[in-house]
């Protein structure tokens, strides 16, 4: 199973992964969200699919060759290090966590409450809970939670899915969320590390191709009703 980056064309799903859409659910405040409900399942994807990068498909979350006549620049602009590289090490009160701010794709699991930073540092089983759910459900991955103790990652048990994310509370169409390691390789045959949860851009415009910044949501072209 992979996605193969196309020269400033789409993305190229190999190797059958299920594919669905799913919808941001904010939390009571609106403030934050709190978890993805399945709105659309388009199946297991045909032994080739591609799906959009420019945005601009009227056929979304697939490829019409739109890209073509908008001259869409594609080209990949992340330094390619790996997580460990640039991460953050923040010590919290029960938990540890890594923190790679650049790959941030807005989704705001880490917004609830008192919010990820604060709740890190509280040792009451509430706000504990709570780090634990952001750590393993912050879909870009820009956050990962530490055994305090060990120092290994504590990463959920996730199947080989695509959710195309719909950020519902902010009327806009999100990234590709890549969930369970699935491998995505560059235009160049670049092997990206191969990790449990990453966010790519479908919108076209981040500037840290071919991942998520949250660019999309200034995007006209992402808007949704």
């Amino acid at each position: 199973m992979k996605i193969t980056i196309t020269k400033n064309g789409p993305y190229v799903v190999d190797g059958g992964i299920p594919l669905k859409e799913v919808d941001s659910i904010p939390d009571d405040q609106e403030k934050g969200v709190i978890a993805y409900k399945e709105s659309k399942d388009h199946g297991v994807t045909e032994a080739r699919a591609c799906l959009c990068r420019c945005g601009h498909s009227n056929n979304k979350p697939f490829c019409d060759g739109h890209h073509t006549l908008i001259g869409f620049d594609g080209t990949e602009t992340n330094d390619r290090a790996d997580y460990d590289e640039k991460a953050e090490l923040m010590h919290g009160a029960i938990y540890d966590a890594l923190d790679k701010e650049e790959l941030c794709a807005v989704g705001r699991f880490c917004d609830v409450g008192i919010n990820f930073w604060n709740a890190l540092e509280r040792e009451d089983e509430a706000n504990q809970a709570y780090t634990k759910h952001v750590g393993c459900n912050c879909p870009s991955g820009r956050l990962t939670l530490l055994n305090k103790e060990t120092g290994e990652k504590l990463e959920p048990k996730l199947e080989k899915e695509i959710y195309l994310i719909k950020d519902v509370p902010e009327k806009h169409l999100g990234p590709i969320h890549l969930r369970g390691g699935i491998q995505v390789i560059g235009t160049d045959g670049f092997e990206y590390e191969e990790r449990n949860r990453v966010t790519l851009c479908r919108c076209g415009e981040s500037n840290n191709l071919p991942f998520c910044d949250a660019t999309h949501l200034r995007c006209k072209h992402m808007e949704i009703d």
